[in-house]
């Protein structure tokens, strides 16, 4: 049986910063919407940070949330430990919905623990700089493949431009899946 793909949908400021204090970089309902239309239907993998960020499981979805706190819940929500965990329970969410991905929505430390996993990024680039702690690692050139640009429309509500950019792994050469424990 075939890997599901896990695929990475995050908004990204010019400076890397994926937000600080819990806010994404910009307020973008146009993205939002997009996030919706990427992430509808699927299981979603995200830290206890990010989890709480949100306050909230997203309708439509199923939510995983990966923290390392043996005591957290949270409602509406499966709670794992370790990152094989969250990426063993993503995908068997993903096949008992029918889903094509398991959605990787962060944050940071999330996604550098698991990049060496993802088959794409969904990449919403926002023309801000933060100066953020929390950035979007670095893309290997050799390792992606830009297949998708496109200006994003901006609505008067949306607070800077943007735009939607795709990558696809070049070639999958990820080790096997250890116990990490890494979490949020």
């Amino acid at each position: 049986m075939a890997r599901i793909p896990l695929v990475i949908v995050a908004a990204v400021a010019r400076d890397g910063c994926l937000g600080d204090d819990g806010r994404l970089p910009a307020r973008l309902p146009t993205d939002m919407k997009h996030y919706r239309s990427l992430t509808m239907g699927k299981p979603m993998l995200m830290g206890r940070k990010t989890w709480d960020s949100i306050g909230r499981a997203l309708p439509g979805r199923e939510t995983i949330v990966v923290t390392r706190d043996a005591s957290f819940r949270a409602e509406g929500a499966h709670v794992v430990h370790d990152t094989a965990s969250a990426l063993v329970l993503g995908e068997a969410r993903a096949r008992a919905m029918g889903a094509d991905a398991v959605i990787l929505a962060g944050g940071g430390e999330l996604y550098r623990a698991l990049i060496h996993r993802v088959d794409r990024i969904e990449l919403t680039e926002v023309d801000v700089d933060l100066g953020g702690r929390t950035t979007f690692p670095p893309l290997e050139p050799g390792e992606w493949l830009e297949t998708h640009r496109e200006e994003g429309v901006r609505a008067p509500q949306d607070e800077a431009a943007f735009r939607f950019v795709t990558y696809k792994r070049r070639a999958r050469s990820a080790p096997p899946v250890e116990n990490e424990g890494n979490g949020a």
